[in-house]
């Protein structure tokens, strides 16, 4: 199980695993609501390094992503869910527009994203390359998405029906 951790502690750990001569994957996205895709991409992002690092989008920037009415959960739960897989080291929530600034910082021997991607459509690949990492596609194909996941649930909603919802029945009065 993983850990939510500040910038400053991530930094630290990296440091330390580098160390200890351990190899770090980075894996980022939104995890609105965390579905099978998503733990497909970080059990494989997994694969390619001793350690995962995965980078969450803030609550303001998966608005700006996604648009109005999301995230549907807020980035401290959705970074908490994440850390709950077994296969995630470390889980931070940053603010900024892309994960560039982490990847800079943090120089994690592999990039690693979903296969809606390929290695020259990832907008960081320059970042990476300048620093002599990897990028890696991981994943299952992207046939899981949030979005439709959203919108199968708004379309089976039915109300509820459990024995409180009934009207009671009238009783016998006694003459």
């Amino acid at each position: 199980m993983g850990e939510v951790v500040s910038r400053d502690s991530l930094v630290a750990r990296v440091r330390d695993a580098r160390e200890s001569g351990r190899t770090v994957a980075f894996a980022n996205g939104c995890f609105d609501l965390l579905h099978v895709g998503h733990v497909r991409y970080l059990e494989a992002a997994a694969q390619e390094a001793d350690l995962l690092v995965v980078a969450i989008n803030d609550d303001q920037s998966v608005r700006s992503l996604k648009g109005e009415g999301r995230p549907v959960l807020a980035a401290e739960h959705r970074a908490e869910l994440v850390a709950a897989l077994r296969c995630v080291d470390f889980v931070i929530v940053f603010p900024e527009a892309t994960v560039g600034p982490l990847l800079e910082l943090l120089q994690p021997n592999v990039h690693c994203k979903g296969t809606d991607y390929t290695v020259e459509t990832v907008p960081e690949r320059d970042i990476v390359r300048a620093y002599g990492g990897r990028i890696a596609i991981v994943g299952d194909p992207k046939d899981h998405s949030t979005r439709d996941l959203l919108s199968r649930i708004a379309s089976s909603q039915r109300p509820v029906e459990s024995a409180f919802s009934q009207p009671p029945e009238e009783s016998a009065t006694k003459p």
